[in-house]
């Protein structure tokens, strides 16, 4: 099973020289990371990359550093996961009509993943699968930090989950 530790928000600060502490066990076992935007600091990447894989879009607060990362990070990203069809942006647009205008621009993914409210979802909506890992560093009004896991086996999704993490 390719086990996929999905973040957004991190907003990493500027002048910090290390991932926060509580994210190292899960990047530990983690295959691959995804993170849907407002990174903030392209060192942050490089981090995350020590540890596994990295797809990345850009948020609303990514500087030309995160946009350069790898070679580009993409507005929004289309990816193949073994099969799963995985499409990323960062801001999915209000709440109402979300699920329609995600199926709409990504119309043959399997699940969107996307940030920027800070919000945990994991919802069907209108169709759409969609998947907000929250923040692991910035959780605003929610009661917790939070990242997303997914577990991909053979094209589908047998795990889909937000877990609470510390600060």
């Amino acid at each position: 099973m390719l086990r996929v530790l999905v973040l957004s928000d991190t907003h990493a600060p500027r002048f910090a020289k290390a991932l926060p502490n509580p994210l190292r066990p899960h990047l530990e076992s983690a295959d691959l990371v995804l993170h849907a935007g407002d990174v903030c600091t392209g060192w942050f990447l490089d981090e995350l990359a020590v540890h596994a894989p990295v797809h990345a879009v850009l948020g609303n607060n990514d500087g030309a550093d995160v946009a350069a990362w790898g070679g580009g990070v993409p507005e929004t990203l289309e990816l193949d996961l073994e099969g799963l069809r995985v499409a990323m942006i960062h801001d999915a647009g209000a709440r109402a009509g979300r699920g329609r205008r995600m199926r709409r621009r990504f119309p043959s993914a399997d699940l969107v993943v996307y940030g920027h409210s800070h919000i945990p979802m994991d919802v069907v909506d209108d169709g759409a699968h969609l998947f907000n890992p929250g923040s692991p560093t910035d959780k605003r009004r929610q009661p917790d930090y939070t990242i997303g896991w997914l577990g991909i086996e053979g094209g589908d999704l047998v795990e889909h989950r937000i877990e609470p993490v510390e600060r």
